[in-house]
């Protein structure tokens, strides 16, 4: 990646459907008291950088506005461009679905996956290479600096592109919301804020 572009990296605060363990995918639940003090968290420390950021990207979905509107009020930031590319991966019939009710509705279709790769197992949601694919797209027409709000599996695809990752290594990536990703000179540095 080109030493011209620098990103900050956020995931979503967390919604009623992170907290009870629902998959969302393209459906939207709205954040938590949590999500919302982690969203104001992004914002104070944003603020700082705020006037180097040229470019306020983020997905389309409900979350990612509600963040988006709570993390602008803490600086001067530019209007966000709703990105479709950077929007979460759906799982197809398994948007808005826990675990149990897949295995429920789904028998055995969850075996021997891990933790990561059983997104891509939805018999009708968007492959790996689809998302990677839009992400990779996405990222190769950024220049300058870059705020980037979006969630946490196209959080993974996002690094991991950045990073020239395997698929296994860019699924097994940490998905905190509590943290801002800095993608700077083919390196990803965290920055806690809280």
């Amino acid at each position: 990646m080109s030493s011209q572009k620098e990103i900050y990296l956020v995931r979503h605060g967390e919604t009623e459907w992170n907290a009870s363990g629902r998959f969302q995918g393209k459906l939207d639940s709205r954040l938590t008291e949590k999500g919302v003090a982690q969203a104001a968290a992004y914002g104070r420390h944003l603020a700082a950088v705020a006037a180097e950021i040229e470019v306020l990207v983020a997905s389309p979905l409900g979350r990612v506005r509600e963040t988006t509107a709570i993390i602008k009020t803490f600086g001067a930031l530019p209007e966000p461009q709703w990105e479709p590319r950077i929007a979460e991966v759906s799982v197809g019939s398994w948007d808005g679905l826990t675990h149990a009710d897949i295995d429920a509705q789904w028998p055995g279709r969850l075996d021997e996956t891990t933790p990561f790769d059983w997104f891509f197992r939805s018999p009708d949601g968007e492959s790996y290479d689809a998302a990677m694919t839009r992400v990779t797209q996405w990222l190769d027409s950024l220049q300058g600096v870059v705020l980037a709000v979006s969630h946490g599996l196209v959080g993974r695809l996002i690094r991991g592109a950045y990073l020239g990752l395997t698929k296994d290594d860019a699924l097994g990536l940490p998905v905190p919301q509590d943290v801002i990703w800095r993608l700077a000179n083919g390196c990803v540095e965290p920055i806690r804020v809280s």
